[in-house]
């Protein structure tokens, strides 16, 4: 170290004027970046706190930070807000709790202040401008949506209505940045909006995301299953909810991840409606009775006083002879009676609809694994180097194959129709399993990941640092390599009046003329004062010793 030292303080003697100040400059703006370098590694990392925030919340954000003296950054033309990293995540929920920001909409606050004299039309305005607020809000805190926007269209209140088919309808727009939401939380936002909103349907509700995608048509229910998507949507989840049912049943028998369970269902999509009348002769039953009842009664006699009128009194004739001339008495009595019965015989009138989505048929294929009995421990005088032993694997019998058969029977709900048998309904095979262990694959990766990323990170502070430090040691050795090349002094012309101050036995060389040198050329003063020293140097030494 001392060599080194001497090394550089005879370096630095031989180096002139220009060179050392060139030196000290360099040095300087090396140590100015160094210091610089530092400076910058040690400032805390910001990270974002808000983006795409409006005028008003921005302002709202900053202020905020401003009066809790937290550093802070503005980027983004000021719509994005950067904190240190360490108080992101504490000064978001101080934030919400204050309602900051608002996320570019009105919510119910809108009716905080009195509004008098306001038209029902501003009023139902404002209502649904609250309500979108509020919904956009709620689904902003769905995990994955980054913004929202809300609009709801209602029919109007109107006491003539023309077209009675108008209804409500809503649009959601959705940000998800570069990621995809799944079908539940699509779901989860078209319930939410269409719970919220008074007459509106679910299948009203439309959600498009940030790339232009339309995430809710695939959800409409179709009551018909009139398309093919909505066919194949409805078998797809029979299918999954049949499997899954039958897969936890097995896992509890037989360990879970030991059974693979598909199931085939033949849906009935088309609608039909019967109509049948059948009658019933033996269950008749009397309707209406009739009866009717016809009676008559005729009588005729003789008078007993004879005839009546002037032949009665004439005196020649006798009255025993008019009596005796008189008709005899007649009597008719007639009864007839007529009963009518009506029968009203049984009719049965049935009505059936059937709608598609009835499962017509289902069949069932499984794979279950070989009972795996643990292998042994090793006995205490094993030898320590030999392999261990490999687990046993059991097969089962054909009669507990057939129970499991009878069990995922008796859970799919199936009955053989004449004919079949329950073989060919529910295919039931026992195969050991390709198990593969990805998960401690997976834990490993993840934390080499961390820790290439951590490395990264420490890496990218101190990179700065050590090119710095590169920069000057390499800037030192190349200095080190270089010699001074010597510069030659250029002879100068005295002038008459120095002249005359010359001595005459120095060679014409005065105080004066030295002076007068060395301020019109330093530069060759001290190269001639250092060729001096490197000539004269070792005589001087010899002389001594």
């Amino acid at each position: 170290m001392k060599t080194f030292a001497n090394s550089l303080l005879a370096l630095w003697q031989q180096l002139g004027l220009n060179q050392r100040v060139s030196l000290a400059v360099a040095a300087l703006a090396v140590a100015g970046g160094l210091i610089a370098v530092v400076m910058w590694s040690k400032r805390p990392d910001y990270q974002l706190l808000y983006a795409r925030m409006g005028d008003k919340d921005a302002a709202a954000v900053i202020s905020y930070l401003q009066s809790q003296n937290i550093p802070h950054q503005v980027t983004a033309g000021g719509t994005a807000v950067q904190v240190p990293a360490d108080q992101v995540y504490k000064l978001r929920m101080d934030l919400a709790g204050k309602g900051i920001p608002s996320g570019e909409g009105v919510g119910f606050e809108i009716f905080d202040k009195g509004q008098f004299g306001l038209s029902d039309f501003v009023q139902r305005t404002n209502y649904l401008r609250a309500l979108q607020g509020e919904l956009s809000r709620t689904i902003m805190q769905v995990q994955g949506v980054r913004s929202a926007r809300v609009m709801i269209v209602q029919p109007e209140n109107r006491l003539l209505l023309t077209d009675q088919g108008v209804k409500a309808t809503a649009s959601v727009f959705i940000d998800v940045g570069g990621g995809r939401l799944d079908i539940d939380q699509v779901n989860s936002i078209r319930h939410l909006v269409a719970n919220s909103v008074q007459g509106l349907a679910v299948d009203q509700v439309a959600i498009v995301d940030n790339r232009g995608r339309v995430l809710s048509e695939e959800l409409k229910q179709d009551p018909t299953l009139g398309t093919a998507s909505s066919q194949m949507r409805y078998k797809q989840q029979v299918e999954d909810y049949l499997a899954k049912k039958v897969e936890s049943m097995l896992a509890a028998v037989i360990g879970p991840g030991n059974a693979v369970v598909r199931v085939s269902a033949e849906i009935e999509t088309e609608a039909t409606t019967l109509v049948q009348e059948k009658f019933d002769p033996e269950g008749q039953v009397v309707r209406t009775l009739t009866k009717t009842e016809d009676t008559t009664a005729s009588t005729e006699s003789r008078a007993s006083g004879g005839a009546v009128g002037v032949s009665a009194n004439l005196p020649e004739k006798s009255g025993s002879t008019a009596a005796a001339d008189a008709p005899p008495v007649s009597k008719n009595d007639q009864s007839r009676k007529n009963s009518t019965t009506t029968y009203e015989i049984n009719r049965t009138v049935t009505n059936t609809t059937r709608n598609p989505g009835t499962v017509k048929n289902l069949s069932a294929a499984v794979f279950v694994a070989p009972r795996v009995t643990p292998a042994a421990p090793p006995a205490a005088g094993a030898d320590p180097k030999a392999p261990p032993a490999e687990p046993v694997v059991q097969k089962r019998s054909a009669e507990e194959l057939n129970a499991l058969r009878q069990l995922v029977v008796n859970a799919l709900g199936l009955k053989a129709a004449p004919g079949q048998t329950l073989e060919s309904l529910v295919s039931l095979q026992e195969t050991p399993f390709q198990a593969v262990d990805r998960v401690p694959a997976q834990i490993a990766a993840l934390q080499s990941e961390g820790r290439l990323q951590s490395w990264i990170e420490v890496a990218s502070r101190w990179a700065a640092v050590a090119g710095a430090a590169l920069v000057l040691l390499i800037f030192v050795r190349i200095l080190g390599k270089q010699k001074p090349e010597p510069v030659p002094v250029e002879v100068l012309s005295m002038t008459p009046e120095a002249a005359a101050r010359a001595l005459p036995n120095s060679n014409s060389v005065t105080a004066d003329v030295l002076n007068e040198l060395i301020r019109r050329k330093p530069a060759n003063a001290g190269a001639a004062l250092r060729d001096w020293a490197a000539s004269e140097g070792p005589a001087v030494a010899a002389s001594k010793n």
